[in-house]
Protein backbone atom coordinates (compact mmCIF):
# COMPACT_ATOMS: atom_id res chain seq x y z
CA UNK A 1 0.00 0.00 0.00
CA UNK A 2 2.82 2.38 0.86
CA UNK A 3 4.43 1.75 -2.53
CA UNK A 4 1.16 2.76 -4.24
CA UNK A 5 1.02 6.01 -2.26
CA UNK A 6 4.66 6.82 -3.05
CA UNK A 7 4.17 6.18 -6.77
CA UNK A 8 1.00 8.31 -6.80
CA UNK A 9 2.82 11.18 -5.08
CA UNK A 10 5.71 10.84 -7.58
CA UNK A 11 3.25 10.91 -10.49
CA UNK A 12 1.50 13.96 -9.03
CA UNK A 13 4.84 15.73 -8.64
CA UNK A 14 5.86 14.82 -12.19
CA UNK A 15 2.52 16.08 -13.53
CA UNK A 16 2.98 19.32 -11.58
CA UNK A 17 6.40 19.85 -13.16
CA UNK A 18 4.94 19.24 -16.63
CA UNK A 19 2.13 21.73 -15.93
CA UNK A 20 4.70 24.24 -14.69
CA UNK A 21 7.04 23.85 -17.68
CA UNK A 22 4.57 23.57 -20.56
CA UNK A 23 1.98 26.24 -21.34
CA UNK A 24 -0.27 23.83 -23.24
CA UNK A 25 -0.70 21.47 -20.29
CA UNK A 26 -3.12 23.33 -18.07
CA UNK A 27 -4.38 22.87 -14.56
CA UNK A 28 -6.89 25.45 -13.39
CA UNK A 29 -8.42 25.94 -10.03
CA UNK A 30 -9.42 28.70 -7.66
CA UNK A 31 -7.11 27.63 -4.82
CA UNK A 32 -3.87 25.79 -4.24
CA UNK A 33 -5.63 23.05 -2.29
CA UNK A 34 -8.03 22.44 -5.14
CA UNK A 35 -5.13 22.25 -7.61
CA UNK A 36 -3.28 19.77 -5.40
CA UNK A 37 -6.41 17.65 -5.06
CA UNK A 38 -6.92 17.71 -8.83
CA UNK A 39 -3.28 16.73 -9.36
CA UNK A 40 -3.65 13.75 -7.03
CA UNK A 41 -6.83 12.58 -8.77
CA UNK A 42 -5.19 13.02 -12.19
CA UNK A 43 -2.13 11.10 -10.92
CA UNK A 44 -4.46 8.27 -9.87
CA UNK A 45 -6.09 8.30 -13.31
CA UNK A 46 -2.66 8.37 -14.96
CA UNK A 47 -1.53 5.41 -12.86
CA UNK A 48 -4.70 3.49 -13.68
CA UNK A 49 -4.33 4.20 -17.41
CA UNK A 50 -0.69 3.10 -17.29
CA UNK A 51 -1.64 -0.05 -15.39
CA UNK A 52 -4.61 -1.11 -17.54
CA UNK A 53 -4.18 0.33 -21.03
CA UNK A 54 -0.43 0.80 -21.53
CA UNK A 55 0.51 -2.93 -21.50
CA UNK A 56 -2.06 -3.65 -24.21
CA UNK A 57 -0.92 -0.74 -26.39
CA UNK A 58 2.72 -1.69 -25.84
CA UNK A 59 2.04 -5.29 -26.84
CA UNK A 60 0.16 -4.22 -29.96
CA UNK A 61 2.93 -1.81 -30.95
CA UNK A 62 5.76 -4.24 -30.27
CA UNK A 63 6.92 -4.33 -33.93
CA UNK A 64 7.21 -0.52 -33.94
CA UNK A 65 9.04 -0.58 -30.61
CA UNK A 66 11.58 -3.04 -32.00
CA UNK A 67 11.89 -1.18 -35.31
CA UNK A 68 12.53 2.18 -33.60
CA UNK A 69 14.75 0.65 -30.88
CA UNK A 70 12.30 1.69 -28.19
CA UNK A 71 11.75 5.30 -29.25
CA UNK A 72 8.12 4.53 -30.02
CA UNK A 73 7.69 4.31 -26.24
CA UNK A 74 7.55 8.12 -26.26
CA UNK A 75 4.53 7.95 -28.55
CA UNK A 76 2.88 5.33 -26.32
CA UNK A 77 3.51 7.49 -23.23
CA UNK A 78 2.11 10.54 -25.04
CA UNK A 79 -1.03 8.59 -25.94
CA UNK A 80 -1.43 7.57 -22.28
CA UNK A 81 -1.14 11.24 -21.26
CA UNK A 82 -3.73 12.25 -23.86
CA UNK A 83 -6.03 9.47 -22.63
CA UNK A 84 -5.58 10.72 -19.08
CA UNK A 85 -6.49 14.23 -20.23
CA UNK A 86 -9.60 12.88 -21.96
CA UNK A 87 -10.71 10.93 -18.87
CA UNK A 88 -10.05 13.98 -16.68
CA UNK A 89 -12.23 16.04 -19.03
CA UNK A 90 -15.03 13.45 -18.79
CA UNK A 91 -14.78 13.57 -14.98
CA UNK A 92 -14.94 17.39 -15.14
CA UNK A 93 -11.44 17.86 -13.73
CA UNK A 94 -9.50 20.97 -14.69
CA UNK A 95 -6.55 19.19 -16.35
CA UNK A 96 -6.00 19.43 -20.09
CA UNK A 97 -3.24 18.53 -22.56
CA UNK A 98 -3.49 20.49 -25.80
CA UNK A 99 -2.12 18.52 -28.73
CA UNK A 100 -0.05 15.48 -29.54
CA UNK A 101 3.39 17.14 -29.56
CA UNK A 102 2.70 18.77 -26.22
CA UNK A 103 1.78 15.31 -24.94
CA UNK A 104 5.07 13.88 -26.28
CA UNK A 105 7.10 16.57 -24.52
CA UNK A 106 4.94 16.29 -21.40
CA UNK A 107 5.35 12.50 -21.33
CA UNK A 108 9.11 12.91 -21.59
CA UNK A 109 9.15 15.40 -18.71
CA UNK A 110 6.86 13.21 -16.61
CA UNK A 111 9.01 10.13 -17.24
CA UNK A 112 12.23 11.88 -16.23
CA UNK A 113 10.78 13.60 -13.15
CA UNK A 114 8.91 10.48 -12.04
CA UNK A 115 12.07 8.40 -12.36
CA UNK A 116 14.05 10.95 -10.31
CA UNK A 117 11.34 11.20 -7.64
CA UNK A 118 11.10 7.41 -7.34
CA UNK A 119 14.85 7.37 -6.67
CA UNK A 120 14.51 9.94 -3.88
CA UNK A 121 11.22 8.88 -2.27
CA UNK A 122 11.33 5.89 0.08
CA UNK A 123 10.08 2.57 -1.21
CA UNK A 124 7.34 1.05 0.94
CA UNK A 125 8.17 -2.60 0.16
Amino acid sequence: MMNFVVKTIANAGALAVAVWLLDKITLTGDSTGRKVGTLIVVALIFGLVNFLVKPIVTLLSLPLLVLTLGLFTLVVNALMLLLTSWVADKLDLSFHVDGFWTAVLGALIISIVSWALNLVLPDGD
